[in-house]
């Protein structure tokens, strides 16, 4: 089956306190972005690549793309307000019948066997989920009250998150609620079993300042 992987880097990264989008930020040598998307050229040389990006981003990653000499072949679309409407229009350029991940850009660490281990367990099974165990204590609030709960009950949900395309297709056309933080929540919704794989404590997300410390500490080892 084709494999098609919608990279999601809509946003503008208010959270780094930087001027530059945190997919642009640079990350030795290259921009976060860059790194990522050779992950999965890389991993899957045949893969088909959507890159969603905010409009206002278009002209400054072209520009980067001159700057680094980046060539990998990919196709661009445009960003929504939201990072479900993201997906939506990345999802619009997939066929039916193909496998399709969806990654968050500021995750560059992925390695390229959890990639692919994603996207053959999703062939089998429909879909597959990155997920790596709770190792802190965890306490629930509600309403001002809070309680010590079985951490071993949680897990910390990654991407890529990869979904028989014609499933996640039609888990989308369901109007956006407030519980969809991720595509997986979006096809649960439809009553489908989410199935978990072991994922990789060093695929952050680079969302501080802080993290990036981090993604360039582990990349120099």
């Amino acid at each position: 089956m084709q494999k098609y992987i919608i990279i999601v880097a809509g946003g503008t990264g208010t959270r780094m306190n930087n001027a530059v989008p945190k997919q642009f930020i640079e990350l030795k040598g290259k921009p976060v972005l860059m790194h990522t998307l050779e992950k999965f050229f890389n991993a899957i040389p045949e893969i088909k690549i959507i890159l969603v990006l905010a409009d206002q981003l278009n002209d400054e990653w072209g520009i980067l793309c001159k700057k680094y000499n980046f060539t990998i072949p990919l196709t661009l679309t445009n960003g929504g307000e939201t990072r479900y409407q993201s997906v939506k229009n990345g999802l619009a350029l997939v066929p039916e019948n193909c496998i399709v991940g969806v990654h968050d850009a500021a995750r560059p660490l992925i390695t390229e066997q959890l990639i692919i281990n994603l996207f053959e367990t999703a062939k089998q099974k429909g879909n597959a989920c990155p997920a790596i165990p709770v190792t802190e204590t965890i306490r629930e609030v509600i309403d001002g009250n809070n309680r010590s709960v079985d951490r071993t009950n949680y897990f910390i949900i990654q991407t890529p998150q990869c979904f028989h395309s014609s499933l996640l297709k039609k888990a989308f056309l369901k109007p956006y609620q407030s519980t969809f933080t991720d595509d997986a929540s979006v096809l649960e919704a439809m009553g489908e079993k989410i199935n978990l794989i072991e994922g990789d404590r060093e695929n952050i997300k680079i969302t501080t300042s802080q993290d990036l410390i981090i993604a360039e500490a582990l990349l120099e080892r």
